[in-house]
């Protein structure tokens, strides 16, 4: 894996990781941890912005990336987002917020502690994320296109409700479709997602 050194504070012995320093580490690292995942960057949800969103075959993490260099001045507006969205949340947090990241953050939050060591970023689990109790179906259907909503009409034999919303299409597959097949369908639709094929 190449990283570039990150910076040296002046005066200290202390290593401040930046955002670009952790980041393609922390996909190694999850992708290590998990045989099949997808990463989408700078995800917009709610009236935040998730520094990572990974989806897995049934389910979908929000990953909030807390650098050495940030600040908690955000964090409860995006914990608030991440928390209507994903099925769980972790936070990856530098090595000056490892103390304290606890507070900052619910119970049902992973948390994973960010430091230089050796030449080379390494990851601590200092907590396993739970199920999160405040995420809906409802929301998370939110979050695919209006294309990927119809795909999973399709699959399950639904009419492809032409003319209707995503709200109104999301409700109805909410009610019409088991938990269970629509949390990886959902899934199947973002590990599918063609970004380019969309014009973007």
């Amino acid at each position: 894996m190449s990283v570039s050194e990150p910076e040296n504070l002046s005066g200290r012995e202390e290593i401040l990781l930046r955002d670009a320093d952790i980041r393609e580490p922390l996909f190694d690292y999850l992708e290590e941890c998990f045989q099949k995942v997808r990463f989408l960057e700078e995800k917009v949800t709610g009236r935040a912005r998730a520094d990572v969103v990974m989806v897995l075959p049934e389910e979908i993490w929000g990953i909030e990336i807390k650098s050495d260099a940030d600040s908690y001045a955000r964090l409860p507006a995006q914990v608030k987002n991440y928390d209507r969205y994903y099925d769980r949340n972790v936070i990856a947090a530098g090595s000056r917020h490892a103390l304290h990241v606890k507070e900052h953050v619910p119970e049902h939050w992973g948390i994973l502690t960010v430091e230089w060591l050796n030449g080379g970023v390494d990851f601590y689990r200092l907590r396993e994320p739970a199920r999160n109790p405040g995420a809906g179906l409802r929301q998370k259907l939110s979050l695919l296109w209006r294309s990927e909503l119809t795909s999973i009409l399709v699959k399950n034999g639904l009419p492809k409700y032409t003319g209707k919303n995503k709200k109104y299409i999301a409700a109805v597959l909410e009610d019409r479709v088991q938990p269970e097949m629509l949390h990886a369908q959902i899934s199947e639709e973002l590990f599918e997602r063609d970004y380019q094929a969309r014009g973007f």
